[in-house]
This record gives structure tokens, C-alpha cells and sequence, in this order.
């Protein structure tokens, strides 16, 4: 019956608009490069790694998929290979994944290599500064 019915519609040439789900914007991760430079400062007789992420680095910091944190961490690396450190990796994530969230626009994500190495619970407890403050700059 029901075909029927829609099949006497379309003889008519009744059109009726079919509802339409609105097109989702994509916003794609911006491409690298995600950090701009490094340098390495002394707090004291500590040393920490101030890692100054691009435009692009804070836009997909939080977004971005696992290939493309590693693609931001092999570009510490490459700026400053000393930082390949145990410890520095799961410091750069955590400032990767949550810096932007909890402090947009700071000037640049630290890290340092006399912080212990936790747990990913314990690093996000830490605000991703375990083992002691964060320094004052």
C-alpha cells in the first residue's frame, strides 16, 4: 500500500525537499612544523628544555593523533638531540596533549630532564611536572 502511495506521489511529480543533515566542517590538524625552536635554560643548577611550539603546534596540540605527537617529539629532537633523555618524552606528551588545554598560549612548554619518570596518572597529577614545581619561567 504504502509503495503505492508514493509511487501515485511521484506520477504527480510531487517533489518534496528530502531533510538534509548539515555538512560537519571538517577542521583538519594543521601540518608541521609544530615547533618553532628550543633552548636550553638553567634554573638554579637545574636544566630544563623550553620547547616554544608553532601556531600550528598549539592549534594541534590536544588534536592531534599519535603519529603526529611523534612527529612534534622527532622535532625537538632533531633541534636538540640531547634532549632524547628518559623522562623528556613523556613530559613533551603530557605538555602535547593537555598544555594548550590548561594554560593556552604559554610561551613555552618545559621540560627537564632531573624530573622522574611516573605513570601517565601520576605525570597528569603532577600537571605534567613531576617530581618538584614548575620553574618560574
Amino acid at each position: 500500500m504504502r509503495r503505492l502511495a508514493i509511487a501515485a506521489v511521484l506520477a504527480a511529480g510531487v517533489v518534496a525537499p528530502l531533510p538534509v543533515a548539515p555538512v560537519a566542517a571538517a577542521n583538519p590538524t594543521p601540518p608541521p612544523p609544530y615547533v618553532d625552536h628550543v633552548e636550553w635554560a638553567k634554573w638554579g643548577d637545574l636544566s630544563s628544555l623550553r620547547v616554544y611550539p608553532t601556531a600550528a603546534g598549539r592549534q594541534a596540540a590536544g588534536l592531534a593523533t599519535a603519529a603526529q605527537a611523534e612527529q612534534a617529539w622527532t622535532e625537538v629532537l632533531t633541534l636538540s638531540p640531547d634532549a632524547d633523555i628518559p623522562g623528556m618524552k613523556p613530559q613533551f606528551i603530557c605538555h602535547w596533549e593537555f598544555a594548550e588545554l590548561a594554560l593556552p598560549g604559554k610561551t613555552s612548554w618545559n621540560l627537564e630532564p632531573w624530573r622522574p619518570e611516573v605513570s601517565e596518572e601520576q605525570m597528569l597529577d603532577a600537571g605534567c611536572n613531576p617530581g618538584g614545581t614548575e620553574e618560574p619561567f
